[in-house]
């Protein structure tokens, strides 16, 4: 089990106000042939730069909010640090977050500067980052645990949709939460990237030290990728959802791991791409 923590450990300040994950628009709408003003609601993009000390690791862009977890869910993800104890300091300025590592934690700057593998343009072949993720430690998942009923799976879409309270105000964002095998909602986080949604969800149970999420279940609004199954499997997710359709090397890689992967959850169907003895 990682360390929790300490809240006094994450400082924040914002030299330009507060961020918004929600900004107003004046707009011409048209319909039948007529048109009038009003203001639209939009949901707000803008860069995140996750540092560590003066080193930038990453840019990426988000809806702002959440930023020490989509800092620390990113950082962890990716394999640059494994527990809270790495942890001295994380602050949150204005589109930044800096992390401190603990005295003696010692980064690996030349993978810092190398293109991480887990990005769809990446290059790099499926066969290859598979075996990227055996090597940073990804663990083969218990085939067995949990055991969760259809009914749990089917009810999933609408209890994340309930919960996303910027989406059902702009319609702009994608959503994911973890439930556990009974199906109750324990967090959700919304974001215009799919893959930051799932960064700010385990960041979050990274700071409670609550890794690894043996015994949950991560739901995705949107589409399956490789690297959201990347993400899922360092957290110790063993079943990922999805409203969409999975990706072939998305399938690949939870089936190599024993990851239960589900897609098309929606209208009461889903289809079992992996690990179907976790569903009954």
């Amino acid at each position: 089990m990682h360390q929790r923590l300490d809240p006094l450990r994450c400082g924040t300040r914002y030299s330009g106000g507060v961020s918004r994950s929600i900004l107003t628009v004046p707009v011409q709408k048209v319909d039948a042939g007529s048109s009038s003003q009003f203001q639209d609601l939009l949901a707000v993009e803008e860069p995140l730069e996750i540092r560590i000390g003066e080193t930038t690791v990453s840019i990426t862009m988000r809806t702002p909010g959440q930023d020490a977890e989509l800092g620390l869910g990113f950082l962890f993800t990716e394999g640059i640090v494994a527990s809270g104890a790495q942890i001295e300091h994380v602050e949150c300025a204005k589109n930044a977050v800096s992390v401190r590592l603990s005295p003696g934690v010692e980064l690996d700057l030349a993978r810092l500067q190398r293109n991480f593998y887990t990005t769809s343009s990446c290059g790099v072949c499926g066969k290859a980052s598979i075996e990227a993720l055996r090597m940073q430690g990804c663990p083969v998942l218990p085939r067995e645990s949990p055991v969760v009923s259809s009914v749990v799976i089917h009810g999933l879409p609408a209890t994340l949709r309930e919960d996303q309270r910027v989406f059902a105000r702009t319609g702009g964002l994608h959503g994911a939460a973890l439930f556990d095998s009974d199906g109750r909602l324990l967090l959700a986080r919304e974001d215009v990237g799919r893959h930051n949604a799932v960064d700010k969800l385990i960041g979050a149970e990274f700071l409670a030290g609550h890794i690894p999420l043996s015994d949950q279940v991560l739901l995705v609004s949107g589409r399956v990728s490789f690297e959201l199954v990347q993400k899922a499997l360092m957290a110790g997710i063993p079943v990922l959802t999805a409203v969409g359709a999975p990706s072939s090397l998305a399938v690949e890689t939870a089936r190599r791991f024993n990851m239960t992967l589900l897609g098309f959850v929606r209208d009461g169907r889903f289809n079992i791409y992996s690990g179907a003895q976790r569903i009954q």
